[in-house]
């Protein structure tokens, strides 16, 4: 004979389960693996155990990076705020849904891809992401030739995310064709992708700040799915000449004095030239790469070399033709 009411049959701990789901404090993934007695201590958000101090040590990777102080700030932010949305939950209190997809703006070369790779990371080592890899994309990964196709490449995009980030470069190009353009289309897939794998990926759209501001009013859906916004300003001039010696430094090389004054006259020359687009510390990378090859055809003309000269660039490593 059946129950007079099903509720009869529930357990006090199913009781507590429904009790929290109902007032927002638990997610309902959670709550359906715990009603249904599958689900494991071990694979509770790893937040849930999360430290004030490991959180501070992994926003600390920060700071290896050169100037982006309003970026830092913007990070810390959104690490503070999972850190006490996981506090208020374990005090059973409200909760605000986490929607981490992000808007990077900048011009190219001011640390969006890399800051991207690092967040991938950082949310991995928090629990909030599983696998924290990065997935970069651009239009012609999203956009097919034929109706059809880009819903399947831009799904595909999506699914080699999964557990990581898809970090869509130039994103406002979906939108540049018209209404008729495919790349509406992507735009589309992308919204109802952040839907169906909900907190499984987290999408960073990238691009220059005017354009991402009219990529945003498109379509309805993406302001409200990207509330995240990080601005990256160009380089300063000594941030720029602290970038060349980080990247020296990262490849065993140092700056002698009379190459470091060749290197900021070349990067000044660079800044004033109206004509030509700078990419900030791409540019800055690209004079370090050349110099060291030059350094290398410099040294190989010599039947012995020190330790020391294989470690210095010089000033005539830095050549004329290798401003642009």
């Amino acid at each position: 004979m059946p129950s007079k009411n099903r509720w009869n049959q529930v357990r006090p701990t199913q009781y507590r389960v429904i009790d929290e789901f109902e007032q927002s404090n638990m997610a309902v993934g959670e709550a359906l693996s715990r009603l249904s007695g599958k689900y494991r201590t071990d694979e509770a958000n790893s937040t849930m155990h999360m430290t004030r101090e490991r959180l501070l040590q992994i926003i600390s990777r920060m700071d290896s990076l050169v100037g982006l102080d309003g970026v830092k700030e913007m990070v810390r932010q959104i690490f503070a705020h999972v850190y006490i949305q996981e506090q208020r939950r374990l005090a059973r209190l409200k909760t605000d849904p986490l929607v981490l997809h992000m808007v990077f703006s900048g011009n190219p070369g001011t640390g969006k891809t890399t800051v991207a790779r690092l967040i991938a990371e950082m949310f991995r080592d928090c629990g909030l992401l599983e696998k924290g890899h990065l997935v970069e994309v651009e239009r012609a990964d999203l956009v097919g030739e034929y109706i059809g196709h880009t819903a399947q490449k831009t799904r595909e995009s999506i699914q080699r995310a999964l557990g990581g980030v898809l970090f869509i470069d130039e994103a406002y190009s979906l939108a540049r064709g018209g209404n008729k353009d495919f790349g509406r289309e992507a735009i589309d897939c992308l919204v109802k992708g952040i839907e169906d794998y909900r907190n499984q990926f987290v999408a960073i759209i990238a691009g220059y700040e005017n354009e991402m501001k009219y990529f945003l009013s498109t379509n309805p859906g993406l302001p409200s799915r990207f509330p995240i916004h990080l601005h990256f300003p160009d380089y300063t001039l000594s941030s720029l000449i602290a970038i060349a010696r980080q990247t020296a430094q990262e490849h065993q090389y140092k700056l002698a004095p009379d190459a470091e004054f060749i290197l900021r006259r070349k990067i000044q020359q660079a800044l004033l030239d109206a004509s030509r687009e700078f990419s900030n510390a791409r540019f800055v990378r690209n004079l370090i790469e050349k110099a060291i090859r030059h350094q290398a055809s410099r040294l190989f003309q010599r039947s012995r070399v020190s330790r020391e000269e294989l470690m210095t660039l010089r000033a005539e490593d830095f050549r004329e033709e290798d401003v642009f």
